[in-house]
């Protein structure tokens, strides 16, 4: 995939509701060329058909979460707000982009054979991630890439749910809503409490 120039790239936005709406297989260059207004030969030109306008859009979407998160886990925090602000960072610019996400729910198992992805998801979520949980505040892991991935797919359900769902009156509030019953079960879990401190009041 060539590097797309930045005008480029904003109108390509415009095929994620598209794809969305229709799904990879029901999408035809043409309509993309039409909904963008980039010329078909430059669509093929850049991004090698469809497969690469999937790419780009999912990748820029992985790239908007790992400059949310970097800039979430990059601070003088500990570890545990660090990691509710890395929760509610992802959650954030799932529910601002709706439209990647159901491109992303329609066309899952193509997009998880595109490798640069997985690299691009590594980065952007899985290492700081793990780097949160092992600077000795949280409870030691025997498994901090496994335990990262588990968290990663923990707020991609409920952002892809609250995507597939449709628009919502107030999408801050919902990723709120959504960071906080992760947050809780990911930090308190499920066990029932051994103190009543412990205990829900």
């Amino acid at each position: 995939m060539r590097k797309l120039p930045a005008k480029l790239a904003t109108q390509l936005y415009g095929a994620a509701e598209l794809i969305a709406e229709r799904g990879l297989d029901g999408t035809k260059i043409d309509d993309i060329a039409e909904v963008t207004g980039i010329p078909k030969a430059t669509i093929y030109y850049h991004l090698d058909g469809k497969n690469g306008v999937l790419a780009f859009l999912l990748g820029d979407l992985l790239d908007l979460i790992a400059g949310e998160v970097g800039v979430a886990v990059s601070t003088q925090e500990d570890a545990r707000s660090r990691l509710e602000a890395a929760v509610a960072a992802q959650l954030a610019v799932m529910v601002e982009h709706p439209f990647l996400c159901r491109a992303l729910v329609g066309d899952l198992g193509r997009a998880t054979r595109l490798p640069d992805l997985a690299d691009a998801l590594r980065s952007a979520f899985y290492e700081p991630i793990e780097q949160l949980l092992a600077d000795g505040s949280l409870r030691r892991v025997a498994d901090p890439s496994a335990v990262a991935m588990g968290v990663f797919g923990a707020i991609t359900v409920a952002g892809l749910s609250a995507a597939v769902e449709g628009p919502s009156e107030d999408p801050s509030a919902d990723a709120a809503r959504f960071a906080a019953a992760i947050c809780a079960l990911i930090l308190n879990g499920l066990a029932t409490p051994t103190t009543p401190e412990d205990r829900e009041p």
